[in-house]
């Protein structure tokens, strides 16, 4: 059945291909086929503009994509007027027709552009492509970013954990996803294949990414995953191209020392959270002698932030560098009263807590750079994963071992002006 639906699949791919290359456009500018799109009622003429617009689209220069995206962001908005009339309305007399009414209002028409431009087969991917290109050229342009949030909306629910797959990746993989594993690794960079069996072959490694049937060749997001005893403080070691694989049933520990996201038009759109409990689980199920879940993770706003409020650091002094970063990771608050560092916000804000802190930790170019080597590692414990996340979403409170507490006081500096 599997193959006769995938041959059926192509079938119908390649009739709409020849439908919408057989249609003869008339050559109108591209934001006049969006609103015709919008306003087609046919099936095989709107697979027909939808996929010219997309093709067109992946073709234009960078300043058209950004004309494009200014006019479907103004003419395909709201109309306020509107709006405001059906809601009144629907205050008045609320009703299933004046709920219509409201909803339809308050929905703009490119909202159901871009609804209509995924029906194109193939075009899920093309749309996430079209939104990385609206965050690379919209910048703080307001009308864009409320473009944007119309992305956003309709991926989280095309993107939802209910339809995402989670597929181990392995050194048996096929290629075309083991090349995008080492072009897509934004933690650890992979510097060839010989690294990438390294990290995949090894009876003590693992491998995990979210697919989605829309884009079953493209990982949106992996995690690479090392089975240890006990917790690591070094990532060099961890790598190490001469260590010895230890056999899987005799670890206690996985340790996730890498999470990539693959495609920057899914921006905001989170998966993190699901992939680590999902792959925590079904390591637990697979290998009952683990008991801890950690993370050696990044600190990659140390160093920067250090400079910003005047303490001074050296890669020399290992201690003070852990002292700092415990202080850093515990006390540095952004506006919000969220943590200053972006990855102790996302471990954070998933239930983790501050386990422990390493001072030479990443001595590669990037690790010093970034936060002079320090790492960190957060514990994933199951059963509390649920109620530190609630915990950190009421109160924002940095949960944090006795031991780490303790390092964070021997920095005397207060960090009262939110940055």
């Amino acid at each position: 059945m599997t193959l006769l639906a995938d041959l059926l699949s192509t079938v119908f791919e390649r009739r709409y291909r020849r439908d919408a290359s057989d249609t003869a456009l008339d050559g109108r500018p591209l934001t006049e086929l969006a609103t015709a799109l919008v306003g087609s009622a046919g099936e095989t003429s709107g697979l027909a503009l939808g996929s010219e617009i997309l093709s067109r689209f992946a073709q234009l220069e960078d300043g058209d994509k950004l004309a494009f995206f200014r006019d479907i962001a103004t003419t395909m908005n709201i109309d306020p007027e509107r709006v405001r009339s059906t809601l009144d309305d629907y205050e008045r007399a609320p009703s299933k027709a004046s709920y219509r009414a409201f909803a339809e209002a308050a929905e703009p028409a490119r909202q159901e552009m871009v609804r209509r431009l995924n029906r194109v087969p193939g075009a899920t991917g093309a749309l996430v492509q079209m939104r990385a290109d609206l965050l690379r050229l919209g910048g703080a342009e307001p009308e864009l970013q409320a473009l944007d949030l119309d992305f956003r909306h309709l991926f989280a629910s095309w993107f939802n954990r209910g339809f995402l797959v989670l597929r181990p990746i392995s050194w048996e993989s096929p290629a075309h996803i083991l090349d995008k594993i080492i072009a897509y690794e934004a933690v650890h960079a992979i510097d060839s294949w010989d690294d990438l069996r390294r990290r995949l072959e090894p009876t003590d490694r693992r491998c995990f990414a979210f697919f989605h049937p829309s884009m079953p060749d493209e990982p949106l997001i992996f995690v690479e995953v090392a089975l240890t005893k006990g917790t690591p403080g070094s990532v060099q070691a961890l790598l190490a191209e001469d260590r010895d694989a230890m056999p899987e049933d005799a670890a206690d520990t996985a340790v996730f020392y890498s999470i990539s996201n693959c495609q920057a038009g899914l921006a905001s759109i989170s998966f993190g959270n699901s992939l680590i409990k999902q792959v925590a689980a079904d390591l637990a199920a697979e290998l009952p002698g683990l008991s801890n879940f950690v993370t050696l993770s990044p600190i990659p706003g140390l160093t920067k932030w250090l400079d910003e409020v005047g303490l001074d650091w050296s890669t020399e002094d290992p201690d003070n560098m852990r002292a700092l970063a415990a202080h850093y990771l515990l006390k540095a608050k952004s506006r919000g009263g969220l943590p200053y560092d972006p990855v102790a916000r996302f471990h954070l804000g998933n239930g983790a807590i501050v386990h422990a802190v390493h001072a030479d930790a990443d001595i590669s170019d990037k690790g010093r750079a970034q936060s002079g080597g320090a790492m960190v590692n957060y514990l994933y414990d199951l059963p509390r994963v649920a109620a530190n996340h609630e915990n950190f979403a009421n109160t924002r409170d940095v949960v944090a071992t006795s031991d780490v507490q303790s390092l964070a006081e021997q920095i005397a500096f207060s960090t009262t002006d939110e940055r």
